[in-house]
């Protein structure tokens, strides 16, 4: 089994402290999430102009199982006390450097869906040109995760 170095001690901590955890390795899942990954993209591309919303929300939440794919490969999952954030430093402290600047975007693309989602009275209303810049974005990470996946060890 093939170690790795960047971002280990990231992930152990992240481990040691109940936000991740170990599960089976599976190239098979993680694949499987992509595809989840892929429709929702497709679903929010169709909705973006008529329920920018719900568009925002697919589009995140596709972004978010591309992540959790690379972690699935690995055999490492989110916990619900990590939640989100967790699967966010996780592939980030592995794979940022070089690739950060396609990492971020989840970042921000997170707190404005828990904007929406949780405070969207007080929230700017979701546009549907941001559901398309955004999703540009989104179609970029699941990318990443997809050439990730077959050359990241497992954990």
């Amino acid at each position: 089994m093939t170690r790795w170095n960047q971002g280990r001690s990231t992930v152990d901590a992240l481990i040691a402290g109940g936000g991740l955890e170990r599960v089976p390795a599976s190239q098979e899942a993680a694949e499987a999430e992509l595809v989840r990954a892929r429709t929702h993209v497709g679903s929010a591309r169709q909705l973006a102009a008529t329920d920018p919303e719900g568009a925002y929300t697919l589009a995140y939440d596709a972004a978010r199982r591309a992540l959790a794919a690379v972690l699935q490969n690995q055999g490492l999952r989110a916990t619900s006390r990590g939640g989100h954030t967790v699967i966010y430093e996780a592939v980030r402290a592995q794979l940022d450097p070089p690739l950060g600047s396609m990492l971020r975007p989840f970042n921000r693309m997170r707190a404005r869906r828990n904007e929406v989602e949780y405070r969207s009275s007080e929230a700017p209303a979701v546009t549907p040109e941001e559901v398309t810049t955004d999703l540009a974005k989104v179609e970029a990470l699941v990318e990443l995760a997809e050439k990730a996946i077959p050359n990241m060890p497992r954990y």
